[in-house]
């Protein structure tokens, strides 16, 4: 992706079914969990980039002794930094004592069986080691201990906030983070509380009481009650004191989870690929948290799925996770991203005449190279129809074994363009020299494209906010001198908000939304504008659930492509001699493409849960009355 966007966070949960004594013994260390937590950290890095933090509990640990142990980092390498300070602990150990794992366990933190990591990728806010998750509510009662670690963003924070006031709660501050941990943790207090008074009538001894409660605790009932007002897309993982851990996924699927277990481990992770890598098990054997419920899995082993909020009647997956955000190593996002190529190569021929003794076909590293495969597979079975049709008309003559040659030669051609150069420190420099450096962040290749004849196609991801497309790399394959430059999403256009992890949050950053407001402009349209902007302000007193997307009318008034053809115009720096087109996917292909991920709010407004078209609606009134904020 040529755009800098900030996107979803990464979970990983990691449960010992065993005795720390038993890895020990098979594996050679009983640091395995730690190991294995780290290992899926690693190949979740992509999920983020401000920092990371991971939290441990010891089971069936005495009183008066630390159970649980947490650390974060922020720092620049954060997670070579944290997993530095975490097995600090276990250097220059003597081997008799770091082979040994009940002392680990009795003498050393993080030496437990129940794990839980986060990376983070923040989409607002400040990026202090008190964002960084997991996040922890203390308590002395063993089983209101709560850790908790999510991928997510909530509508409605400012509900479920007063909620907690009126409940008689002060949260330290407005985050959805935080209020998500008070109101798990509200209904963790309150089951505790009803546990204890139920046993407490017929036992007097505590100590047993508490035994008692670690078995009947019902977690499933806390996260039904927790989250009967959540509104927005989520993957949350959780440990309770005593060793009860879960895993939950928002009942629209937008957030993605999968799992594995078998009779040593249960892990869960934001990425299949992840559990492959760590564990090196198959692709059948890892399974989708299923949306709406969760898998709670107790301090004794047992592994618990349950249903915490109703079916919805239509999953959305989020489709952004396929088209750029997961790792390409698992197979189906793969095989997914090659067919987004494939289903634009109709398009691209059609921008280029079929000329394909002039035109390069080249991609934006390096996330587009796996589209870009597969848009180039689909133009030479194209290509092979074509030669097909002129072998059959060739006739017999002197000349036909050398036209048959031509035919058989001709090929795309593909050549690597655009290379990503390395980061340029540029905070000394002053504001015009700033400018100049970062438009040279991409470097190219000289020499290929032949000056104003070739056309050179550039596939790219997704175009979303277009500065770096503008300001980088349309400004630098200029140099190159094409006859014409035709850029290639391999994603629909952008034109509204997401509110539930991605940083797309402000309508006046998206290309397509400034396309629109040009055309309006262009065509004296603008007082549609206003009369969108009057219906959206009127409807912010309805009901949540009444409250419909005002803007998609809007966008309805011109054609897909007289978009894209705006856009064009807007990505087309000042002074440069080649004409600039942009080709976007349709938004029916990516549906035919991903299947199974058909949330696609970002590109149709039709958003998964009542809360996104409060969001849009108030994106749009905020944009309309110039106030620089987002909208949830």
């Amino acid at each position: 992706m040529s755009d800098s966007i900030k996107h979803e966070c990464g979970i990983a949960l990691v449960r010992l079914l065993k005795p720390l004594s038993y890895y020990q013994e098979k594996y050679g260390t009983a640091l395995y969990g730690l190991n294995k937590l780290k290992l899926l950290m690693q190949k979740q890095r992509n999920r983020g980039q401000d920092g990371a933090g991971i939290a441990t509990i010891k089971l069936g640990v005495e009183p008066g002794n630390k159970f649980i142990s947490r650390k974060r980092s922020n720092a620049p390498n954060y997670l070579s930094d944290l997993f530095k300070q975490v097995y600090w602990h276990f250097e220059n150990l003597p081997p008799e004592q770091l082979n040994d794992a009940e002392w680990l366990k009795a003498n050393k933190p993080y030496a437990g069986e129940v794990l839980l990591g986060h990376l983070r990728y923040g989409t607002h806010g400040d990026n202090s080691i008190e964002t960084c998750h997991p996040y922890l509510r203390q308590s002395n009662w063993i089983t209101r201990n709560l850790v908790l670690a999510g991928n997510f963003n909530l509508t409605n924070v400012d509900e479920l906030i007063t909620q907690l006031f009126e409940l008689g709660q002060y949260p330290k501050e407005k985050s959805d983070t935080v209020t998500v941990l008070e109101k798990v943790g509200h209904f963790l207090d309150e089951e505790v509380e009803r546990l204890f008074q139920w046993f407490k009538a017929e036992e007097e001894d505590n100590k047993i009481i508490n035994q008692l409660m670690f078995d009947k605790l019902d977690v499933n009932r806390v996260l039904t009650r927790a989250s009967k007002k959540f509104d927005g897309g989520y993957v949350m993982g959780g440990i309770i004191g005593h060793g009860d851990a879960f895993i939950m996924r928002d009942p629209a699927g937008i957030r993605p989870a999968f799992f594995y277990h078998d009779d040593e481990i249960f892990v869960a992770a934001s990425e299949r690929p992840a559990i492959q890598t760590t564990l090196d098990v198959n692709f059948e054997s890892i399974k989708e948290v299923v949306p709406g419920e969760s898998i709670v899995i107790k301090h004794n082993g047992q592994i618990i799925k349950k249903r915490f909020a109703k079916e919805k009647p239509q999953l959305r997956p989020c489709s952004f996770e396929r088209i750029y955000f997961s790792r390409g190593t698992d197979r189906d996002i793969y095989l997914e991203r090659k067919k987004l190529g494939e289903l634009l190569a109709d398009k691209v021929l059609e921008a280029v005449d079929y000329d394909f003794e002039n035109t390069v076909f080249s991609f934006i590293p390096n996330t587009a190279e796996t589209a870009f495969l597969g848009m180039i597979q689909g133009i030479e079975k194209k290509l092979n129809d074509i030669k097909l049709k002129k072998i059959l008309a060739l006739k017999d003559n002197e000349n036909k074994a050398e036209k048959l040659r031509q035919i058989m030669t001709l090929s795309p051609r593909v050549e690597k363009i655009v290379v990503k150069d390395a980061k340029l420190r540029t905070f000394i420099a002053d504001t015009s020299s700033r400018g100049d450096m970062i438009s040279h962040v991409y470097d190219v290749t000289y020499g290929i494209v032949r000056n104003n004849i070739d056309t050179l196609v550039l596939m790219d991801d997704s175009i979303v906010r277009g500065a770096t497309m503008k300001d980088s790399i349309i400004r630098i394959v200029a140099r190159l001198k094409p006859k014409k430059i035709v850029i290639v999403s391999s994603a629909p256009q952008i034109r509204y908000p997401d509110c539930y992890g991605i940083d797309m949050s402000k309508l006046n950053e998206f290309v397509a939304f400034r396309a629109l407001i040009e055309l309006l402009r262009e065509t004296k349209q603008e007082h549609l504008l206003q009369e969108a902007y009057e219906r959206a302000k009127k409807q912010m007193s309805l009901p949540t659930s009444q409250i419909t997307n005002q803007l998609q009318a809007v966008y309805d008034l011109f054609p897909y492509k007289t978009i894209s053809k705006k856009i064009g115009e807007l990505l087309t720096p000042p002074n440069i001699e080649p004409e600039v087109m942009v080709i976007y996917q349709d938004i029916s292909a990516v549906a035919t493409a991903c299947p199974n991920n058909n949330g696609d709010w970002y590109f149709s407004g039709n958003y998964p849960t009542p809360g996104g078209n409060k969001v849009v609606n108030k994106a749009f009134i905020y944009f309309m009355e110039g106030i620089d904020e987002r909208a949830y």
